[in-house]
């Protein structure tokens, strides 16, 4: 598959039970060719989504002195802001050109956030969406895999995940050699939900190698897998590489903004490979829980 397919999952959640099982179909190519799709229909109004990206812009513009004021108060915490260059997801470049607001159920929780009501009460509203759509899109993947339809929403049931905002802002000067805005990798999770904007630059690498541009679909939202699904499904499904490039005409003196829901299954969940998945192949990977793939990772990105 050398493009991303899009998919009206409003189909999915009819009652019509043909239509679910060609919507499952569609899913399963997706995942096992590319890994990446988009979803028309998928139940979080454009106005949500348009205040969540105006709240990103509010928190981004506020002074750096209170941004870090938010920072990882603790390693690998995954929570809090990080500043440009901190992350580096391509280990062999510089610094990624973006700075992040990372939000988890315990951050939340303890709301650390700006003193400021309507940014507290979009982001927790946000979440609580994506939460409800990840769980409506596991249980397409546990269809697509011949699972119990519950399978996997259950175990992602302690809501271990992270609600991402992102800013890239404008370059004034050239990247160092190497440096981008969003190095290469693969998502570390099970499943991803990602929000962007008209700027453009991320890009997406087929089976074959070749970088395609993953364009804003107006009223989409792009879904793709991550490390753990990949594990899971013995590569039935493919977790693939993607990177946000700096663009080389006038948006580079833009700001680009997205949002990016990480689901991950819970700490103590065993990903080993499904007997679904084993067919005819031995288990590619040695079972682990996720908890520790996720930590593991982080120590590698930061």
């Amino acid at each position: 598959m050398d493009n991303i397919p899009v998919i009206d999952f409003s189909l999915f959640t009819s009652h019509n039970a043909i239509a679910r099982q060609t919507v499952v179909e569609q899913i399963y190519i997706a995942c096992h060719e590319i890994g990446f799709m988009y979803l028309q229909n998928f139940g979080i109004s454009q106005d949500k989504v348009e205040q969540v990206f105006r709240q990103s812009q509010y928190f981004f513009n506020l002074p750096l002195s209170i941004k870090q004021q938010l920072a990882w108060s603790d390693e690998f915490s995954n929570r809090g802001y990080v500043g440009v260059e901190r992350e580096r997801l391509d280990p062999n470049n510089p610094g990624d050109l973006k700075e992040a607001f990372n939000v988890d159920k315990e951050f939340i929780a303890i709301k650390k956030f700006p003193r400021n009501l309507e940014f507290c009460t979009c982001i927790l509203t946000f979440h609580q969406a994506c939460t409800k759509l990840a769980n409506q899109v596991l249980e397409a993947f546990a269809l697509a895999l011949q699972l119990p339809f519950d399978f996997l929403a259950t175990n992602h049931n302690q809501h271990n995940h992270t609600l991402r905002l992102l800013h890239y802002p404008p370059l004034s000067k050239p990247p160092l050699p190497g440096q981008v805005r969003a190095g290469e990798h693969s998502d570390y999770g099970s499943i991803t939900l990602l929000f962007q904007d008209e700027v453009g630059g991320l890009e997406v690498q087929t089976a074959t190698g070749e970088w395609i541009a993953a364009q804003t679909i107006p009223g989409t939202v792009i879904v793709n897998t991550g490390d753990l699904m990949a594990r899971w499904t013995n590569h039935v499904f493919c977790s693939t590489k993607h990177r946000v490039m700096v663009p080389n005409d006038g948006r580079v003196k833009q700001s680009r903004y997205s949002v990016a829901f990480f689901c991950h299954p819970n700490d103590d969940t065993e990903i080993a490979c499904l007997e679904s998945c084993r067919k005819e192949s031995l288990p590619i990977y040695p079972p682990i829980k996720a908890g520790e793939y996720l930590l593991s990772r982080l120590q590698a990105t930061y």
